[in-house]
């Protein structure tokens, strides 16, 4: 008898079928067992926020949530938020506001400013600030980072 269970995911529109053990992260499953090493390890705690991607609509620290969990869920990763060789607005913005340094937390914060900009197109501020503070960055501080959500808000409401 098998300990493993046969899962469904579908990552930035593509269907993986995988065969995972019930213990198994969403992390790990996104990145071992499929391909898209976009998304980071730091912490495996959910205190770093590397790991977030969206999971049918909300954002999550995949590290917190078991591959099987996510069955049947639609998943983005920071892979799948540039159309072909066109980036995203925050993308863009990350890079025209020198919001990264090693770049390491980066995808993290990508999908959690994308989830909250789409549930919340027009956060203000401190709303802005209070959503950010929950991931960590050791290296750019977060001034750079909030302008460049700011920024790619601003192009995104035009």
């Amino acid at each position: 008898m098998s300990d493993r269970i046969d899962i469904t995911l579908t990552i930035n529109g593509e269907r993986h079928d995988i065969r995972v053990e019930p213990r198994k992260t969403l992390a790990d499953a996104i990145r071992d067992d499929c391909g898209w090493t976009g998304t980071h390890l730091g912490c495996e705690h959910g205190v770093c926020g590397a790991c977030t991607v969206i999971v049918d609509g909300a954002t999550v620290r995949s590290c917190l949530m078991f591959a099987v969990q996510a069955d049947g869920a639609s998943i983005r990763t920071v892979e799948g938020l540039a159309q072909g060789e066109t980036l995203h607005p925050l993308q863009e913005a990350f890079i025209a506001n020198h919001a990264l340094q090693c770049g390491f937390c980066t995808p993290g914060f990508l999908m959690l400013a994308a989830g909250a900009i789409e549930r919340n197109p027009r956060m203000s501020d401190a709303e802005l600030i209070e959503v950010l503070s929950s991931n960590l960055c050791r290296c750019t501080g977060y001034e750079n980072i909030v302008k460049a959500v700011r920024s790619a808000m601003n192009q995104m409401q035009a």
